[in-house]
């Protein structure tokens, strides 16, 4: 019984890593439902929710409380009619990891889990890192994009996790040091990458 957590850098392999990984374990494999089940809660759309993770520094913050008076805000979360901001998202991430952790066997795709399950048993915490060429170039494989294609969309996760780190006042989220295992998928394949996961949870759990 066990919890994988997977940080990684955009376009290194942590999905398609982890989707091995779980079948070869067989491991429940978690990386967008998280967002689903915090809309849910927050009583809110998925959109919403992937607007406020891509955030930083309270920048929609700012641009809600622009548009909607305090007042108005107020009668809504008085009314439990559906709101997030940072905050709430953040309480929200929290909780949700955690009682999926419960659950164990299972793997947890990025959003912060080598921090918030960072004191808890039986859980091993993996960071996959690549250069960004190679990032770029998965993307293209994987995914069939074009070259500024998949440019643009390294960059724009590459901020995105950018920003979520900073929602948890982190910046230090690719120190080796937080995780039990770092590989660096520029010079290791995603098969043998997934051996030595695999060889290392077993031989830990044993």
């Amino acid at each position: 019984m066990s919890v994988i957590t997977i940080s990684r850098q955009f376009g290194a392999g942590g999905l398609t890593l982890g989707r091995k990984i779980a079948a070869m374990l067989g491991y429940t494999l978690v990386d967008e439902e998280v967002i689903k089940l915090i809309s849910e809660k927050a009583n809110v759309s998925t959109d919403w929710v992937h607007a406020v993770e891509k955030e930083a520094g309270g920048k929609l913050q700012q641009v809600i409380n622009r548009l909607i008076p305090r007042g108005l805000m107020d009668r809504i979360l008085d009314d439990q009619r559906g709101y997030i901001d940072e905050e709430i998202y953040i309480d929200l991430l929290e909780k949700i990891i955690n009682q999926i952790a419960d659950k164990d066997n299972c793997i947890i795709i990025g959003r912060g889990g080598q921090y918030i399950l960072k004191n808890r048993p039986d859980t091993y915490h993996i960071l996959l890192t690549a250069d960004k060429e190679d990032r770029i170039k998965f993307m293209q494989v994987h995914y069939k994009l074009e070259r500024n294609q998949a440019v643009q969309v390294v960059q724009a996760e590459d901020k995105r996790r950018l920003n979520l780190y900073r929602k948890f006042g982190k910046s230090d989220y690719d120190q080796p040091g937080h995780y039990h295992l770092s590989l660096n998928l520029s010079k290791l394949d995603i098969d043998g990458s997934t051996e030595v996961i695999k060889a290392m949870v077993t031989a830990m759990k044993g």
